[in-house]
């Protein structure tokens, strides 16, 4: 099977989340490895989606809303200004109230963690094996593509993790975190994960 850009362009969901089927997974491989602009979609799309499945929140630069309040005055007539100048500043300031109500709730206040976002879970099992980097802040299962340094890795049980600030991944740990799920964890997706996991 070949594939062109368009055609890679319409399955790459499906080639990240590894719902492609074998034949056309290796055809999108064989074509990324000569395309350079389609390789470039790939990894954005795949960085996209980590970067919104990470949960974390992103604090925005010290000055932002000032220097954002200045360019759109630069680049707006006068009563757009006046308008957009209060709809800027209403959002920033739900932005501020959320960002504080958030850092506020008891799932980021568990003290010795170390990360101000992690989520703990009493539901790991605490002689788990798990997979931590010294310098890192979450403890994960083996096979998680999610692991960020892999050259400074050791295997604890998960409750000396939770004992040294780790907390569990929100990617490969979450069937013991999402405690508001009805149907409780999909071994197979689980399965899938671990069979084909994204490669940055």
């Amino acid at each position: 099977m070949v594939v062109n850009c368009e055609h890679v362009w319409r399955e790459v969901s499906n080639y990240l989340d590894g719902e492609a089927d074998a034949e056309l997974r290796a055809a999108i491989e064989e074509h990324l490895r000569g395309c350079k602009h389609c390789t470039a979609v790939v990894d954005g799309m795949r960085n996209v989606v980590q970067l919104y499945g990470d949960e974390r929140m992103m604090e925005v630069p010290l000055g932002f809303s000032r220097r954002l309040h200045q360019r759109l005055e630069g680049d707006m007539s006068r009563s757009r200004r006046t308008f957009l100048g209060w709809v800027v500043a209403a959002a920033a300031s739900i932005l501020v109230g959320g960002g504080i109500e958030v850092a506020r709730s008891s799932v980021f206040s568990r003290p010795g963690l170390r990360s101000e976002h992690a989520r703990t879970s009493n539901r790991v099992p605490p002689d788990m094996m798990v997979i931590v980097a010294d310098d890192g802040k979450t403890f994960h299962v083996a096979g998680c593509p999610f692991i960020h340094d892999k050259t400074r890795l050791r295997t604890i049980p998960a409750h000396q993790a939770e004992q040294e600030g780790f907390a569990p991944c929100v990617r490969c740990m979450k069937k013991y975190l999402d405690t508001t799920a009805s149907s409780g964890p999909n071994p197979r997706k689980d399965q899938l994960a671990v069979e084909n996991p994204i490669r940055s």
